[in-house]
């Protein structure tokens, strides 16, 4: 691994186990192995390592998304792609996708919010495009698409967030469960 993954990943632990504001650049390149003019060579400073931690993580997941959101007429088949694709990601990078969610909630004037805002914007756009989509097909969904976009991404959040704290396992029924419970709702 090269000096600078090796930094987005160390980095990027650190800021899940610990939260942002509580790590430092020092201890960062301690826990790598390296010096500070190496952070600040690739990176200039704390906050654009964190920027890049983002863009590291976030730009191959929203590249990935854009393709599973592809609508091919089968609403159905289509989520149990997307979440699949969640689920994943959160088992395949169990630390970030933490870090991800922390960052979610942090305080809207924080640098973390801020830096993650156009990744939020861009995943949001990215489902609401696929409802839009869908709704030419099922009219009854017109008007509807941002609402559906965001409970669909709050039901996958939670869900994966659960499993990250071993209250639910990632697995394909699980996949299966949380669409059949978006389409059909409360009383399926």
């Amino acid at each position: 691994m090269n000096n600078r993954n090796l930094l987005l990943r160390n980095a990027c632990r650190l800021f899940a186990n610990r939260g942002y504001d509580a790590v430092g650049v020092q201890e960062i390149v301690e826990n790598t192995g390296l010096t500070k003019p190496t952070l600040y060579h690739y990176f200039g400073s704390k906050q654009r390592l964190f920027s890049a931690v983002l863009e590291f993580y976030l730009d191959p997941f929203l590249s990935t998304l854009k393709v599973k959101c592809i609508y091919k007429n089968d609403v159905v088949n289509s989520l149990e792609q997307i979440a699949a694709h969640y689920f994943e990601f959160a088992r395949i990078e169990p630390v970030f996708f933490r870090l991800w969610m922390t960052v979610r909630f942090s305080p809207p004037q924080s640098s973390t919010y801020q830096a993650i805002i156009p990744y939020q914007g861009k995943q949001q756009k990215i489902i609401s495009n696929f409802f839009e989509e869908a709704a030419q097909q099922y009219g009854n969904m017109m008007g509807r698409q941002n609402a559906y976009a965001i409970s669909f991404l709050g039901m996958l959040f939670a869900y994966a967030t659960l499993a990250l704290q071993e209250e639910l396992p990632l697995e394909n029924q699980l996949v299966y469960n949380a669409v059949h419970q978006f389409m059909h709702g409360i009383f399926s």
